[in-house]
């Protein structure tokens, strides 16, 4: 069970394929295992990295509520960055996954081949209504996290999900509800809650000249807005719409995803992208 410290916190990650490097970041409600039909997919050709972001077991579960934030969660990926020896990656992230890798790219640009931002965003347009939500569901998580746990995974951009991959949406749920309430909780409250709108980032963003593409489900009715402002701002972005699709794009239509994916990729590396 290969683990890295990282910035004082043990981190668990995965390593398959060689090649250039791609590095996978997951969503709240994920983990490692939530990017398996890419990682079958795309080892093939490139070094594919998963982890575990803190608080998300085999990774540590600090209690410290300060050890909690979307920065904490950007130092964390260049940690395992700079531990794997990678010079420069491929970044791919979903939903709290892909605000990472987006301010990654936006801090850190020369560490990064390319990004991948799928369904990020969700409570930009509200962000006193998302922290409160936030709030409100971290404490749940706390104090009753049998009922959260099978909540969370019924919230409504997930629907798609189920309804298309029962089995897939049930591995997913079981997932969620292994997961550790404490580092949930904290999470929640520190990462979700507390970062701030992908709105507030357009004058860095308008600088960022990393190769970019955003993905959305056109039911993902948080992220829409999100994705058609990054759209705007970034200069060397594309993006593409999922049909019938809710929030967990790549699991809920991982051919689609893959070959997207596929094919910026292999335009980026090429140096078609631009």
């Amino acid at each position: 069970m290969p683990k890295a410290r990282i910035n004082g916190i043990e981190l668990y990650y995965e390593a398959y394929g060689s090649g250039t490097p791609l590095v996978f970041s997951h969503e709240f409600g994920g983990d490692h295992r939530s990017w398996d039909p890419q990682v079958k997919f795309f080892a093939r050709r490139f070094r594919v990295i998963t982890y575990n972001a803190r608080g998300y077991p085999p990774s540590e579960v600090p209690t410290d509520p300060n050890l909690y934030s979307q920065d904490h969660a950007v130092a964390d990926l260049l940690g395992l960055l700079d531990h794997l020896s990678i010079e420069r990656a491929h970044l791919a992230g979903l939903s709290m996954g892909g605000g990472v890798v987006l301010n990654f790219g936006v801090a850190h640009p020369d560490r990064a081949r390319s990004l991948i931002v799928a369904g990020a965003g969700t409570g930009s347009q509200d962000p006193e209504s998302f922290r409160k939500q936030c709030t409100d569901n971290a404490l749940r998580m706390e104090t009753d996290w049998g009922s959260a746990a099978a909540a969370f995974p019924r919230n409504p951009n997930r629907l798609r999900f189920m309804k298309k991959d029962p089995k897939g949406w049930q591995e997913h749920a079981d997932g969620f509800a292994a997961h550790s309430p404490i580092g949930s909780a904290l999470t929640m409250r520190g990462v979700q809650a507390a970062r701030p709108s992908l709105f507030s980032l357009e004058d860095r963003l308008k600088t960022l000249t990393v190769p970019t593409l955003i993905l959305v489900g056109d039911e993902d009715t948080g992220c829409i807005q999100p994705a058609v402002f990054l759209k705007r701002c970034i200069a060397e972005a594309g993006w593409a719409v999922f049909p019938r699709s809710g929030h967990l794009i790549n699991l809920e239509e991982p051919a689609l995803f893959n070959d997207l994916v596929s094919g910026f990729l292999a335009a980026v590396d090429a140096g078609r992208w631009t």
